[in-house]
């Protein structure tokens, strides 16, 4: 595991089912000595609370662009405290909302105005992933110099078996360490983690 002492780490969950490995993710990021702050989706809290996020970071979460608990601007905060943004879990939402630039919740609010290496583990059904629009979407953001890691083939929460499974927490931290020592470097034109 990187060393991320003093590292800042802005984490933003989406409504997925793979959303549960984002706790472990926060988890093991200040174990590692990062700080960090999580920005959710309102999808994402009916997977895990808001409250588990701010127990595990030890601040507050952002979820509504409105609430000012954490700032006037909370996006604008996150995006001048952070260093690196990932979301983990990446759903198609989400890659579709930043691709199209379009900012209508904390996190793609957020998304917008981070000027750091942005890396996205995408977690989704395998048609999904296999969809052209999400294909175009994440080449997109590759060319845009967004970075990725997975997602993997192995069993979904469907039951099927496929490509789409969020990477796991180990492989997340490492490409976190990698974009952060080339200095925010873009890792994910199709090279970073396993990218497909």
């Amino acid at each position: 595991m990187p060393k991320l002492e003093g590292r800042r780490v802005v984490v933003g969950v989406t409504g997925g089912i793979a959303a549960y490995k984002a706790a472990d993710l926060v988890s093991r990021l200040r174990s590692a000595g990062g700080e960090v702050r999580v920005v959710m989706t309102e999808a994402a809290t009916r997977f895990v609370s808001a409250l588990t996020f701010e127990s595990l970071s030890g601040s507050p979460v952002a979820v509504d662009t409105f609430d000012r608990s954490i700032s006037v601007y909370p996006h604008i905060a996150l995006a001048e405290w952070g260093e690196i943004l990932v979301v983990a879990p990446a759903t198609a939402n989400i890659l579709g909302k930043a691709a199209g630039g379009i900012a209508d919740d904390a996190l793609s609010t957020s998304l917008l105005s981070f000027e750091g290496p942005v890396l996205f583990a995408p977690a989704m059904n395998t048609r999904m992933w296999n969809n052209p629009a999400v294909r175009h979407n994440h080449e997109l953001l590759g060319a845009r110099g967004c970075c990725f890691v997975g997602p993997v083939e192995g069993e979904l929460a469907c039951g099927e078996t496929g490509i789409g499974r969020m990477s796991e927490v180990a492989e997340i931290i490492e490409a976190i360490g990698d974009v952060l020592a080339a200095g925010g470097a873009s890792l994910g034109r199709g090279e970073q983690g396993n990218s497909q």
